[in-house]
C-alpha cells in the first residue's frame, strides 16, 4: 500500500458514532463530583484480572475495599443519632446499613419470635399480633423518604453561622428505602375502631417507650407497620421487628420497634409532642403537631470540602424531597439568588420520595453563590432563609427548610455560604 492510499474501513452506524461522540466529549468537559477526588487519588493499577482467579462465591456479599462509605455520629450525642452520607450514594435508594439512626434509649435487642403488637382502646375486639401474623396478611412495597424533623437544624444558626459544614452534617438526617409491610389501615380494620375515635397512639418498645399521637385519617391513609426495608427485615436500629411508618410527615411520629396502637378520641401529650418537637413562634406561642416535612432541596456537589481545581463545565447535582405529593420543579442560582433556571430532574420522580436533580454550569472562575429551590405539586415553594425567619422566628429547631447557599471561592474552594447572602 503506498502512502497515498487510503485503507478501507468498516462503515459506523451514524447513530452508534454520534453516542460515541457523544460520550467522549461529555467525558472530557464534564466534571463531577467524582473527578473532583477521586481521580487525584487513585493508586497504581492492580494486576490485570484478567490473568488472576478472582474471589469464590460467598453467604453474604461485600462492599469493594475502595468503596467506604460512612455514617457519622453526632458529636454531642454519638449515642442518640448518626447521619447518611448523602453527598456519597448514587440514586435515590439509602443501603440499610446507611439509613441514618435517630432513638431516645439506644437500640433494643427484641426475640422476632416473643414479639407482639396490642391494638386496643376505643376498638370493638381488642388483638394481639405476632411478627407472623402480620406477615399473613397482604403486603405493600413503597419507596418513600424519612427525615427527621430537626434535620438541618445547625443551617441557620443568627448567632453561629459555620462554613466547613459538609451537606451530611447538615442535611444527613434523611434516607430513602422500600419499606414493606402491612396497611395500618388494616390492622385498625381487624379490631373494628369505634365511633368518635380520632387519634391512635404509637408506643415503641424501647427504653424510652417513645410514643406519639397519629390522627386517625393518617393511619387510615397510608401509614404502614412495616416490617421490611429493601428487601429485607428492617435492621434493628430502624425498628426491628416492626415499626410504623408514616410517609411524609416527621420521623419521630413513625415510632420504632412498635408494641402498642391505642385508639382513642385525644392525643397522648406526651414529652415528644410538648416540650419536644414543637417550634417556638413569635408572639410567644408555639406551633404544634407540625407534622408534615415541607419541600426542601439540597445541593451535595460542588459542597465542602471539594475544591473545584479548574473553571470550565461542572455538573451541579443534589436531592429533593416534599411530605406532600411529588417534586415538580427544581432551580438553581449560579449567582446568589438574582436569577434562577430549570435543572433536570431525573427519573423516577416519586411521591413522597427522593429526586435526584443535576444542573450544568460553566465556571468563569468567579467567586459566586450556588443555590437550589424545590417546588412540589402543591405550589408550595422552598423558602428563603429570611422568608423562613420571618414565618417561624429564629429560635425554631425544626423543619429547616429554607434554601442552603454555597460559596465558591475565585481558588475553587466550597464552603457553605449562607452567611454571603443575608
Amino acid at each position: 500500500m503506498s502512502e497515498h492510499e487510503i485503507p478501507r474501513q468498516r462503515a459506523i452506524p451514524r447513530r452508534a458514532w454520534l453516542a460515541t461522540t457523544t460520550a467522549v466529549i461529555a467525558a472530557s468537559v464534564v466534571k463531577t463530583r467524582f473527578d473532583a477526588v477521586d481521580l487525584l487519588a487513585q493508586e497504581p493499577p492492580p494486576a490485570d484480572p484478567t490473568k488472576v482467579m478472582g474471589r469464590l462465591v460467598s453467604e453474604l456479599g461485600t462492599r469493594s475495599p475502595a468503596e467506604q462509605p460512612r455514617r457519622i455520629l453526632r458529636a454531642l450525642e454519638p449515642s442518640s443519632s448518626s447521619r447518611t452520607p448523602i453527598a456519597a450514594l448514587h440514586g435515590i435508594i439509602t443501603p440499610s446499613d446507611l439509613h441514618f439512626e435517630r432513638h431516645h434509649a439506644g437500640v433494643p435487642e427484641i426475640d422476632p419470635e416473643r414479639y407482639e403488637l396490642l391494638i386496643h382502646g376505643m376498638v370493638e375486639r381488642p388483638m394481639v399480633f405476632r411478627l407472623a401474623d402480620l406477615k399473613r396478611y397482604p403486603s405493600v412495597s413503597r419507596i418513600h423518604f424519612l427525615e427527621c424533623s430537626g434535620n438541618g437544624g445547625g443551617a441557620y444558626n443568627p448567632n453561629r453561622i459555620q462554613t466547613e459544614v459538609t451537606p451530611q452534617q447538615m442535611d444527613g438526617l434523611l434516607s430513602t428505602s422500600e419499606w414493606t409491610g402491612v396497611p395500618m389501615a388494616t390492622l385498625l380494620r381487624e379490631v373494628g375502631v369505634r365511633p368518635g375515635a380520632t387519634w391512635v397512639i404509637a408506643e415503641g418498645g424501647d427504653a424510652a417507650l417513645m410514643n406519639r399521637s397519629i390522627p386517625i385519617e393518617k393511619a387510615m391513609d397510608d401509614a404502614l407497620i412495616a416490617y421490611g426495608q429493601n428487601g429485607e427485615a428492617i435492621r434493628p436500629e430502624q425498628g426491628y421487628p416492626a415499626r410504623v411508618f408514616l410517609p411524609g410527615w416527621e420521623g419521630n411520629t413513625s415510632v420504632k420497634w412498635v408494641r402498642r396502637l391505642e385508639v382513642t378520641d385525644q392525643p397522648v401529650m406526651s414529652r415528644e409532642e410538648t416540650s419536644n418537637y414543637t417550634d417556638p413562634l413569635k408572639g410567644g406561642i408555639a406551633r404544634q403537631f407540625s407534622f408534615v416535612m415541607d419541600a426542601k432541596s439540597v445541593i451535595t456537589f460542588p459542597t465542602y470540602p471539594y475544591a473545584l481545581p479548574d473553571r470550565g463545565w461542572w455538573e451541579i447535582q443534589g436531592l429533593a424531597w416534599t411530605g406532600r405529593g411529588r417534586i415538580t420543579r427544581v432551580e438553581i442560582s449560579t449567582d446568589r439568588g438574582q436569577t434562577w433556571v430549570p435543572a433536570a430532574m431525573q427519573e423516577p420522580v416519586l411521591p413522597l420520595a427522593t429526586v435526584r436533580f443535576r444542573y450544568l454550569w460553566n465556571w468563569d472562575g468567579r467567586e459566586t453563590i450556588l443555590m437550589s429551590r424545590a417546588t412540589d405539586e402543591t405550589g408550595y415553594v422552598q423558602p428563603t432563609v429570611q422568608q423562613f425567619v420571618e414565618a417561624r422566628g429564629q429560635r425554631t429547631s425544626y423543619h429547616s427548610n429554607h434554601i442552603r447557599a454555597w460559596k465558591i471561592a475565585t481558588t475553587g474552594e466550597v464552603t457553605y455560604g449562607l452567611g454571603d447572602v443575608l
